[in-house]
């Protein structure tokens, strides 16, 4: 039988019923996906360091309170140079990340915290934080004393590169340079900063108190790299690290984070970083930081010669010796390795890093080398080296050109005894 239109009513009835079912068909799909979308925005994923778990609460996991909530956390990265040239896997934890621009931002925070916990500082009471520094804690601690209401005076030696000093100044923080000398001087510059601190809670008319914050001898360095970098970096590497890498200055970085990795992996391999006029790899290596006739901390000649910044001392600190059982080698690394490994890095990676991160990354090459590929090799960039240009970075010389195309195996092997420091003794923080 046919329609009007001499069109069948069972076509007609199957048309109406494949639109209509298309229709629904498109509609459910289209709820579906919304769905499946509202699932995916509510899921926790990290992305960036950005923790997002729903509408109402990615506002709230996104905001940070103040600089103090921007510290920690920082990425870890491949380094793809060094990582191809050795066929270990290198990684780096990206502390210049930090607020203040250096992994000295998580112990100066750790340190002030723990002298407000236990009284010593009171917020907006006209009390200062003194310190002995080689600038990258001091820039940390004057950013940390602003943020939280209380003054910082840096003392350091007057052969520190321009920028960290003025950095430290337009912080607000007082500066009071030193020339360079033995720890056993009562002039050197940490000394100097324990002297300020003792000399202002001594003068009854001056308002507020003075802390030396100490970052040597004061175990709140060590312990926020074991509450915070070491349990980070074994998160992102989910539990995969054959060796960590790093220099000592105060020794809370290498004591932090080694005592923290080695409870969860016994096998891994923590490697000193050290460059000339360092004691330290004298003593991990041997047992003595100086010639065996002469008693530590007792030398009072000055250091040998060298540019890096932040790294390398000839004493055993407390923040340093809580760590030192669990250090397994060390590797000394030359001034001539730290530049050529700066540039190499900028060249082939775009990472402009500092003088001690350049230690780190000879010290982590040279490891992955040693053992052979396969291996996942953590180390640290401490700070970028905008820092370092008047000092570290004028030595460095140019960058690109035919230096680019300079194997990794010739930058490792630089002659030791090549001239390219100048005058000045290895400083610390």
């Amino acid at each position: 039988m046919t329609g009007r239109f001499g069109i069948s009513p069972q076509l007609v009835l199957g048309l109406s019923l494949g639109v209509l079912l298309s229709a629904s068909c498109r509609q459910i799909w289209a709820l579906v996906a919304s769905r499946l979308t509202r699932e995916d925005d509510d899921s926790t994923f990290a992305r960036g360091g950005i923790q997002m778990t729903g509408d109402d609460e990615a506002v709230k996991t996104e905001v940070r309170v103040g600089v103090e909530g921007l510290i920690g956390n920082t990425p870890l990265m491949k380094v793809k140079s060094l990582s191809d040239a050795t066929g270990c896997e290198i990684l780096a934890k990206v502390e210049m990340m930090n607020p203040g621009g250096s992994a000295k931002d998580r112990i100066a925070l750790a340190i002030v915290e723990r002298a407000e916990a236990d009284g010593l500082l009171r917020p907006n009471s006209g009390d200062v934080v003194y310190e002995g520094t080689s600038g990258s804690t001091g820039i940390s601690l004057a950013m940390i004393c602003r943020a939280k209401g209380y003054r910082a005076h840096i003392c350091l030696p007057d052969d520190t590169s321009t920028e960290k000093v003025d950095l430290l100044e337009k912080l607000g923080a007082e500066v009071e340079k030193v020339p360079p000398a033995s720890i056993v001087d009562k002039r050197q510059y940490v000394n100097q900063a324990r002297a300020r601190a003792s000399e202002r809670n001594s003068d009854d008319s001056v308002e507020g108190r003075g802390l030396f914050a100490d970052q040597f001898e004061n175990e709140a360095n060590w312990k926020a790299h074991y509450d915070h970098t070491g349990p980070e970096i074994y998160k992102q590497t989910g539990g995969k690290v054959d060796v960590f890498v790093t220099g000592a200055g105060t020794g809370g970085t290498i004591s932090g984070v080694s005592r923290y990795l080695k409870q969860k992996l016994p096998k891994l391999k923590v490697v000193l970083a050290d460059p000339p006029g360092s004691g330290l790899y004298n003593k991990v290596k041997y047992g003595v930081m100086f010639d065996i006739m002469e008693r530590e901390g007792t030398r009072r000649r000055h250091q040998v010669d060298t540019l890096v910044e932040g790294i390398g001392i000839n004493r055993v600190t407390r923040n340093f010796d809580v760590g030192r059982p669990l250090v397994d080698d060390a590797i000394r690394v030359t001034d001539q390795e730290s530049l050529a490994m700066a540039r190499f890095l900028v060249e082939h990676d775009g990472l402009f890093v500092g003088s001690s991160t350049a230690v780190n990354c000879v010290a982590a090459a040279k490891y992955a080398l040693k053992i052979g590929p396969g291996h996942t090799i953590v180390t640290i960039i401490c700070d970028s080296g905008a820092r370092h240009l008047s000092k570290f970075w004028k030595a460095v010389g140019p960058v690109g050109g035919e230096l680019a195309a300079v194997p990794l195996e010739d930058i490792l092997n630089l002659s030791s005894t090549a001239s390219t420091s100048r005058a000045n003794t290895p400083v610390n923080g």
